[in-house]
């Protein structure tokens, strides 16, 4: 398939399934983060509904999951129109479809409950909290500068059926601001996991997957390494990408 790339983009590598992902170097290109949120839990229910798309690397990722019935939403133009073609890139068409507008609006494109899984990977800072990019892509996609934190709950919230499930991550030292929003949103916290970028480091950001008109109660899964004393992956990290750790087989 030829690929036209325009200004300020290049082709980057997925790993899984030989895709392929379009970014650009003036707007927010997907990390790490992604890969994690992508990967958290069990391949998810369906319908899924991914808030903030971006490229739409949650949605290509959660086919090589098995998932279909995929939808992503994006409010930059620039993005949605980057989203859309790789998807189409990927051949994916079939399974991820790509909406450019507002999920704080969603009930004008959407039933509420329609959804069995909702993700989200928001702006982690409050909005001019913290050193801000000047370019503005970059800047909304890290300050919450289009939508807060209780503006992505509200979305969840509505999207989700009774007992569909909603997977977010984010920065721990707003951990306590999370799980009050999800709770006040009817969305209760039933499964956390803490990410270390080393084994003596602190935890930076955790996964959460909470329930809507879910029963009180929380598990806290075991820590997840991102890299090795050695600074390679973990063996977890690995398998997220499809690769075998040094020594494992395939």
């Amino acid at each position: 398939m030829d690929i036209n790339l325009k200004e300020h983009e290049r082709l980057d590598d997925l790993v899984l399934d030989g895709m392929k992902l379009i970014q650009r170097d003036d707007q927010f290109c997907f990390s790490i983060d992604t890969v994690l949120l992508a990967h958290f839990g069990k391949p998810p229910h369906q319908p899924v509904l991914d808030l903030g798309t971006g490229t739409a690397a949650i949605p290509l990722i959660l086919t090589a999951r098995g998932a279909t019935g995929l939808t992503g939403i994006e409010l930059n133009p620039v993005m949605a129109d980057i989203a859309r073609r790789n998807v189409e890139l990927n051949q994916r068409n079939h399974a991820v479809r790509i909406i450019e507008g507002d999920y704080k609006k969603i009930a004008s494109w959407v039933r509420t409950g329609t959804f069995a899984t909702v993700y989200a990977n928001p702006p982690y800072r409050e909005k001019f909290r913290g050193a801000c990019s000047d370019t503005q892509g970059i800047r909304r996609a890290r300050h919450e500068e289009t939508a807060t934190l209780d503006d992505v709950m509200e979305a969840a919230k509505y999207a989700l059926k009774y007992h569909g499930r909603f997977r977010m991550i984010h920065i721990i030292e707003r951990l306590t601001d999370i799980l009050e929003s999800m709770r006040k949103h009817d969305i209760e916290p039933k499964i956390i996991q803490m990410i270390y970028g080393h084994r003596h480091a602190n935890a930076k950001i955790f996964l959460v997957e909470g329930i809507r008109g879910g029963n009180p109660g929380m598990e806290v899964l075991p820590p997840l390494i991102i890299h090795e004393a050695d600074g390679n992956y973990s063996r977890e990290v690995l398998r997220m990408y499809g690769k075998a750790a040094p020594g494992e087989g395939m």
